[in-house]
């Protein structure tokens, strides 16, 4: 059968391993000039570093996905980060996290010995809410909303409780605020508001405890060149600078997909892209009001030495994390005594930069949609980078040789929704069941994957969505006449 994938990135990639695998012809439309979409290097010269996510979770889940897609995973080099990363306060306290959950406890007891019968049942209540979350909610599909609509999925979802946030969550843990700021801005990784979103992506937090957090050996970008040649391996037709202009549909289904070249006929067709853009390529797609996530205020710099005092992963956060979140979802504002996350990957890979030298990557979140002028907040950045100087980074601006910036104007240039970095937001109303699906409207034979759909952004949780999306095609494919079933049935592991 031959199945067209609007869209080169991880999404867009593992869905056609899966279908390949299955030996499906597979042809991939990406209008840039390279595949990965956010998983990505920033160059120059022998710099090299991650344009955007840096941290793997959930480990064993990331291995089993690219092995149920058939992907040699012999060569993948995965590092655990002990610590797994620092954060240091306002008032110059620093809290570690650990990967021994003893040395956690005992980190926990030096700084805020009143939280740590806390941090213990964090741990106890968050073990169960993973297992109910990862077997409930993400490696289902609810294209068929009744099968989410049911006695026991509610009772499940109740015991995630969806209700409150992340942030109002851990404070039913943690009596000290530093605390609870360490463990609900988790979910900035996929650009939410803690303040806000449900308290299932509590999850993060608790999984970088259970599973750990781990490095990619040779930048995590570098994943996407094994994917690409196992697809060209398998005879998949991989098209760059080719810019989908619609999806050709007839009678209710997809039947293809047109080019500035002409139309080509699939017998279904994929999109892999930011999902308030299915719309403007397939009109048949319900346009929807949809929340964008956050943005990113990002640095990537080229440095003369290296930081080696300095863990891979740390943040510095400001005297008002509440108030910064405050500017990013709520007043769209330049936050203006930010938290930072810093990068500095050099610690444990030598190959990224010159001999004797090193590259750092600053993020800090800012909002998406807005006018504000980000070429003219110089002034901003340089705070930045004096906060940076003062805070275990000396003699920084002296020390680089590089530095490129990136913004939300970037993102949105990019093609990315508002200028958001993590597809849409996930807020209650763009969680599970209220989130677009592997089939995101009543059009036949269309398909959706990625960090705007279901089951959500992340690295391996894109993986999971496409290994979803691979199912629903698999099963209706199959179907005689190749007409799509009223109920979608889990399917072996690919």
């Amino acid at each position: 059968m031959t199945l067209a994938i609007i869209g080169g990135g991880v999404g867009g990639l593992m869905t056609a391993l899966y279908l390949t695998h299955h030996g499906h012809d597979v042809t991939i439309y990406e209008k840039s000039n390279k595949l990965g979409g956010r998983l990505a290097f920033v160059e120059n010269g022998e710099y090299r570093i991650d344009e955007g996510p840096t941290i793997v979770l959930l480990p064993e889940m990331f291995i089993d996905l690219l092995e149920q897609a058939g992907v040699d995973t012999q060569g993948i080099r995965l590092l655990r980060c002990d610590p797994l990363y620092s954060m240091q306060f306002a008032d110059g306290e620093v809290y570690t996290k650990y990967a021994d959950p003893l040395q956690q406890q005992r980190e926990i007891e030096r700084l805020f010995p009143k939280d740590l019968n806390g941090f213990k049942q964090f741990l106890t209540e968050g073990k169960k809410r993973f297992d109910i979350g990862m077997s409930a909610f993400l490696t289902r599909s609810f294209s068929v909303k009744k099968d989410f609509w049911t006695f026991t999925s509610i009772r499940k979802l109740l015991e995630l409780k969806p209700y409150q946030s992340v942030s109002g969550l851990m404070k039913g843990y943690f009596q000290d605020e530093r605390l609870q700021q360490a463990y609900a801005l988790q979910s900035l990784y996929i650009g939410g508001n803690p303040y806000q979103v449900p308290a299932m992506y509590s999850l993060v937090s608790f999984s970088e405890h259970e599973h750990g957090v781990y490095y990619l050996q040779g930048g995590y970008a570098s994943l996407i060149a094994l994917l690409e040649s196992t697809l060209r391996e398998r005879g998949a037709a991989i098209h760059l600078e080719q810019e989908v202009e619609a999806v050709v549909t007839k009678d209710g289904k997809a039947t293809g997909i047109r080019t500035a070249s002409g139309e080509v006929s699939y017998e279904a067709v994929i999109f892999n892209g930011e999902m308030p853009h299915l719309h403007q390529l397939a009109p048949e797609v319900p346009k929807r009001n949809y929340t964008p996530s956050s943005s990113c205020y990002l640095m990537y710099l080229g440095i003369d030495g290296v930081y080696e005092e300095r863990l891979m992963h740390s943040y510095i956060m400001g005297p008002d994390f509440k108030g910064h979140m405050n500017a990013v979802f709520k007043t769209k504002q330049l936050p203006t005594e930010p938290s930072i996350y810093i990068f500095n990957p050099s610690v444990m890979d030598v190959s990224l930069a010159p001999k004797g030298k090193s590259v750092l990557y600053i993020l800090v979140p800012v909002p998406s949609g807005t006018d504000i002028a980000w070429d003219d907040v110089t002034d901003w950045r340089e705070r930045i980078l004096d906060r940076l100087e003062e805070n275990g980074y000396p003699e920084l601006r002296k020390r680089t040789e590089w530095m490129e910036v990136r913004t939300p104007e970037t993102a949105k240039s990019e093609g990315y929704f508002q200028g958001g970095n993590f597809g849409i937001a996930p807020v209650l109303g763009q969680s599970g069941v209220f989130r677009p699906q592997a089939k995101p409207s009543k059009l036949h034979n269309l398909y959706a994957v990625g960090a705007s759909t279901h089951p959500g952004g992340g690295i391996p949780i894109v993986m999971q969505g496409a290994y979803l999306t691979a199912q629903a095609v698999l099963q209706d494919l199959t179907v005689k006449g190749g007409q799509p079933n009223e109920r979608q049935a889990s399917l072996p592991r690919v």
